[in-house]
């Protein structure tokens, strides 16, 4: 069975979210989704229903299920076999699959593999989906005095690493950039801090054995189109730079690069290349498609809103800036005046520290400090909170604002890059006091 034409434009689409279940807000958001984006093509009507974060708990399970049972077309099938897309999940494209989840669902210190954001620029490799190891090795070559080719086993017997790392994509918070950027349009849940653990990058490179001219990688996974960018030799040897095999205690899941990744910590999450099987070694900045150009590159000056800089003006994106996320309350929750609310969530400065976390109820006039939780091992993300009482009744904001302990600081306006990359703008979140 499938749907006419007629019940695969929006109207008729319209109908069915709500025959199944789907609330005002819901409907509301598919409205406005539509309208804004006209993306309910004949190739993307999967990707687009996806793309409305609409395929939560609840009653949108039931929309889900429509995918399942053949009833809306195609996109979805590039998620077979990958647990995607995950409960909850706010998705934005599902081929290639990309995916995040509200703050308010990350709230934990250790972020669970099944609240962890999906980024993907290609499918999702078959060796990944059938977890088949048959024949696979990580190869490493160029610059190197011995090329070496490492198995699965060979890498679990090099000795293992276990830490808490941030991994957030580049893109995080491009919708909130003005004027509007193309790309997919992260809010700001793309950010994740799970436990990982497998090999540091610099044993495997220095059993290979560098040569004098190594100064880059160029990283390539399996993934088809290959997605493939570099980091420098000696971001590569500092000892918190890892080849995951293991996230939250398990073999790596499909959608999050089985059988190793990279992690870099502290840099962009394209960075960390997924699917892994081949790193070479260079004696020159890696130049691939996704190296080059406006590409994960940022102007090496501040630019105008909406001003493109020249190519040649553009510098590779390395490191995050100082950042928090508000994880309680939840936006438009309803508190009682006069009685302190738990405020909490998380901050991460990239290659810094975070010195402290300010927050505000009053639009940014006072601020107070919140009792800030060191990490357990560098890179991973702080813990803040702070007791907070709203004394009359109507609409509040809870702005929090995070500082790095050289004095920088999140912006109260979003500076702008014509790629929405490093956005950092201050959380605020609504809630109504009863």
């Amino acid at each position: 069975m499938s749907l006419s034409k007629h019940e695969l434009q929006p109207e008729g689409i319209r109908r069915l979210l709500a025959a199944n279940g789907a609330g005002g807000e819901e409907l509301d958001r598919f409205d406005r989704m539509t309208s804004r984006r006209g993306f309910l093509s004949c190739v993307g009507k999967g990707a687009a229903l996806a793309g409305l974060g609409v395929l939560g708990a609840g009653p949108d399970a039931a929309v889900r299920g429509l995918f399942g049972r053949g009833l809306l077309p195609g996109a979805w099938a590039a998620t077979a076999g990958t647990g995607l897309p995950k409960p909850e999940m706010i998705v934005h494209s599902a081929d290639p699959f990309n995916g995040e989840f509200p703050p308010h669902l990350l709230d934990d210190a250790v972020t669970p593999t099944s609240r962890h954001f999906v980024r993907n620029n290609g499918g999702i490799p078959e060796r990944a989906r059938s977890r088949d190891l048959q024949d696979w090795k990580l190869t490493v070559d160029g610059e190197v005095r011995t090329p070496r080719a490492f198995s699965y086993d060979d890498l679990g017997r090099l000795p293992q690493v276990t830490r808490r790392l941030v991994v957030e994509c580049a893109g995080n918070g491009r919708s909130l950039f003005a004027p509007a950027v193309g790309g997919t349009q992260w809010i700001r849940g793309a950010v994740a801090c799970s436990e990982w653990t497998g090999v540091r990058l610099r044993d495997v490179l220095q059993a290979a054995g560098l040569t004098e001219k190594a100064v880059y990688l160029g990283n390539h996974g399996e993934d088809r189109p290959v997605f493939s960018r570099g980091i420098p030799v000696d971001k590569a040897m500092d000892e918190h730079t890892l080849i995951a095999l293991k996230m939250n205690g398990e073999p790596l899941p499909a959608a999050h690069g089985f059988p190793a990744r990279l992690l870099v910590p502290g840099w962009i999450g394209s960075s960390m290349q997924k699917w892994l099987h081949r790193i070479q070694v260079r004696d020159t900045v890696h130049d691939s498609r996704h190296m080059s150009g406006y590409s994960y590159r940022v102007p090496a000056y501040p630019v105008a809103p909406g001003h493109k800089p020249p190519e040649a003006d553009m510098a590779i994106a390395t490191s995050w800036v100082v950042k928090s996320l508000i994880t309680a309350p939840r936006p438009e929750a309803e508190v009682q005046r006069g009685v302190p609310v738990q405020v909490r969530g998380h901050a991460w400065a990239g290659e810094g520290r975070v010195a402290r976390v300010l927050v505000s109820t009053d639009f940014g006039v006072h601020w107070q400090e919140t009792r800030l939780t060191p990490p357990p091992n560098r890179y991973a993300w702080y813990g803040w909170s702070a007791e907070l009482t709203l004394a009359g009744r109507g609409y509040y904001e809870i702005w929090a604002r995070a500082f790095d302990e050289t004095g920088n600081a999140q912006p109260f306006r979003q500076p702008w890059n014509p790629k929405g990359y490093l956005g950092n703008v201050i959380h605020r979140v609504p809630v109504r006091a009863a």
